[in-house]
């Protein structure tokens, strides 16, 4: 039986538990849409696998998108057309259909890598999008001196960006996405000037790593986090992040289009 099934589970995370932050706390943000919209090209027709609630599907003119997670399918907005129930590795789609196809903050939760960005190569004319994290960069935040675990489990779930190109072919580049500090997708990093946030439990179930570690762990980060924040401790160290407009993390668009129909794509480099 595959780990995605109706009862809310997407890969490793069990959005049935989690997954009722989301439309609060991870709204998309409008610099980060016009980011995937750069790297899509102008792609009119796009698929969008692991679409969850629908964030950023404004950055293409018609969109289809495949959820396997009925809680995540339940929360999309009204305004959307409703997401097909599969898996990124099994797309019902022909070969072609699409021009252009995005997968945002997903790969790192599929059964299969390999299989799923097969899929999506194959049903995809253009190019082929990902917003991840780069594995290698993301123990490079305040947060791991907090909470390690959870920065460590994001290293250990996210695949690395050169796997992910050999399994697209093509012609592939990889762009840094600068996050802004009032970043309204509340992932880890988007708090990067604004620790208090991260306080927040909700905001932290927003986060799926935070889902791998145990109560101890959060007990013991929200401690020392509101410990140094009375002190003045963290601002002593990180203060600098509270008025800077923008932060480069670890979150990159990869972009992979076939060999045979490379373009020339205006994007930001």
């Amino acid at each position: 039986m595959d780990v995605r099934s109706l009862d809310g589970r997407a890969g490793d995370v069990d959005h049935g538990s989690i997954g009722s932050g989301y439309p609060s706390y991870r709204r998309p943000d409008h610099r980060i849409a016009q980011a995937i919209a750069d790297a899509l090209g102008g792609a009119r027709t796009v698929l969008n696998v692991g679409a969850g609630s629908g964030s950023y599907e404004s950055a293409a003119a018609a969109v289809t998108a495949v959820e396997p997670s009925q809680s995540m399918r339940s929360q999309r907005a009204a305004n959307l057309p409703g997401a097909v129930n599969a898996v990124a590795e099994r797309l019902p789609f022909g070969d072609g259909r699409f021009d252009g196809a995005m997968t945002l903050f997903s790969v790192h939760q599929w059964s299969d890598l390999e299989a799923g960005l097969r899929e999506m190569r194959r049903v995809t004319q253009g190019p082929v999008v990902v917003l991840t994290c780069d594995p290698e960069s993301v123990r490079d935040f305040w947060l791991y001196e907090y909470a390690p675990e959870v920065l460590d489990t994001e290293a250990r779930r996210y695949p690395s960006i050169e796997k992910m190109a050999a399994c697209l072919g093509g012609v592939t580049s990889v762009q840094a996405v600068p996050i802004p500090w009032d970043c309204t997708d509340g992932f880890n990093e988007a708090y990067y000037g604004r620790p208090e946030m991260l306080l927040d439990p909700a905001a932290r179930q927003a986060c799926s790593a935070w889902s791998f570690i145990d109560d101890g762990v959060r007990e013991r980060f929200t401690t020392r986090l509101r410990g140094d924040l009375d002190s003045g401790a963290w601002d002593e160290r990180f203060g600098h992040l509270r008025s800077q407009a923008f932060h480069e993390g670890s979150l990159v668009i990869l972009r992979a289009t076939p060999q045979d129909k490379e373009e020339h794509h205006h994007g930001r480099t």
